[in-house]
Order: C-alpha cells, then sequence, then structure tokens
C-alpha cells in the first residue's frame, strides 16, 4: 500500500499546468486582435482545434498545452483586465 500511497503523492507533486477557463482564453485572444485563425496557424494545426482548445472541448496535446500556456501567460501579462478573475502563475 506504501508503494501505491507513494505514487499518487508523485502525481500530486507534479507542477499544475492548468489552462485558464474557456471565457478568460477567448478574451485574452480577442484583446491581443488576433483571429483564431491567426493562432492556429502559429501552432500549426487546424482553426478547428484550436476552437476546440479556446472553448475548452479539448486540451491541447502536451507539446502544444505548453506552448499554449505561455501565449496565455504573456497575453496576461500585457493584458491584465482580459484575465481578470483568473491569475496565470507560475504554478499554472
Amino acid at each position: 500500500m506504501t508503494d501505491l500511497f507513494e505514487a499518487v503523492d508523485a502525481l500530486l507533486s507534479r507542477p499544475a499546468d492548468l489552462l485558464p477557463p474557456p471565457e478568460v482564453r477567448a478574451r485574452l485572444r480577442k484583446a491581443s486582435g488576433l483571429t483564431q485563425e491567426e493562432v492556429a496557424e502559429a501552432f500549426g494545426v487546424h482553426r478547428m482545434a484550436f476552437l476546440r482548445w479556446e472553448n475548452g472541448q479539448s486540451m491541447p496535446r502536451p507539446k502544444h498545452r505548453a506552448a499554449y500556456l505561455r501565449l496565455l501567460k504573456g497575453w496576461a501579462e500585457k493584458h491584465p483586465d482580459a484575465s481578470a478573475g483568473f491569475e496565470l502563475t507560475e504554478a499554472c
């Protein structure tokens, strides 16, 4: 049982890479003056894939997720009013 608890503890100690709620994601993108198509193109994905990320229907794969989170953090720094109600921290 100790091994199981250690495995659970290891999972709990991982840093979270939580994305902000969908409405905050969209506000940040719009505040930056970008379309879904422009962001999707930068990520090398179809606009529908990005739309699903933005509205919370799906999550980006790990490589894209880290980059998307970095983009959201950058936008939040540039447009703090657009991220009101959700703080994007290093723990995210």
